[in-house]
């Protein structure tokens, strides 16, 4: 299925293939834009199905604007919690198996989510750097 709106979609099977694909630097930017989800969205109040898909963009450039200004609303909106914040239940922000669950544990998820998915984006970026280099490991 192709997750997105405009010209650039991510692709995505529900459910998961039995060995996923190897994907490009392109689609875990989308996926960590995904994660991180729309700057001017509260995003600890209320429900996302309301959402409206993102329209992603067609150069790295964009993509890492994005990115950036998706982080920056993260943070602000991690830092907004408060201890008490971190302790109520996520209720109808996620899947239902989730709604106990403290909303630390949504944020933990999505840490979790932006460095293992940047870490790929890296080790990806470091091997074109390196493709077709003679005589180096």
């Amino acid at each position: 299925m192709s997750i997105g709106a405009g010209e650039f979609t991510l692709d995505y099977a529900s459910p998961p293939h039995d060995r996923a694909p190897v994907t490009t630097i392109a689609w875990r930017l989308a996926h960590l834009i995904d994660v991180f989800g729309p700057p001017t969205a509260p995003h600890f109040d209320g429900s996302l199905a309301g959402h409206r898909a993102v329209a992603y963009p067609g150069t790295a450039e964009a993509a890492l604007r994005q990115l950036d200004d998706g982080h920056d609303a993260w943070i602000r909106d991690v830092r907004h919690l408060g201890a008490a914040g971190l302790a109520q239940p996520q209720g109808a922000i996620s899947p239902p198996e989730y709604a106990d669950a403290p909303m630390a544990k949504l944020i933990l998820h999505v840490h979790r989510e932006v460095i293992h998915h940047g870490a790929e984006v890296s080790l990806l970026r470091d091997l074109y750097l390196w493709k077709g280099s003679r005589g180096h490991l």
